[in-house]
C-alpha cells in the first residue's frame, strides 16, 4: 500500500542547480526540501516508491522542483498543486 507523502508546500522550488546528481524528497519528511537528508529512514515512508529519488542535471540550469509531493513527472512540478 502506498503512504500519502507529506506535503512540503504548495508550490514548486524554483532552483538553480549546478550540473550533476540530485536527490529528490518525495516523502516530505526531510528538512533540507526539496532535497532527501533521509527523514524517511526507518518510518512507514521507508522503502515506499519514490520517496527519493536521484536525478541528474547534465548542464547548470534552474528547474522547478515538486512541492506539494504530488505530481505526476517526479521530481519535476506538474502544477498538481494547483488542484489540492
Amino acid at each position: 500500500m502506498m503512504i500519502k507523502p507529506k506535503s512540503s508546500r504548495l508550490a514548486p522550488y524554483v532552483l538553480d542547480l549546478e550540473e550533476g546528481s540530485h536527490i529528490w524528497c518525495g516523502c516530505g519528511l526531510s528538512k533540507d526540501q526539496p532535497f532527501c537528508d533521509n527523514a524517511h529512514k526507518g518510518t512507514e515512508y521507508e522503502g515506499q516508491e519514490k520517496v527519493a529519488m536521484l536525478f541528474e542535471t547534465e548542464t547548470d540550469k534552474t528547474v522547478a522542483l515538486c512541492g506539494c509531493k504530488e505530481t505526476k513527472s517526479p521530481p519535476y512540478c506538474d502544477g498538481a498543486h494547483k488542484s489540492l
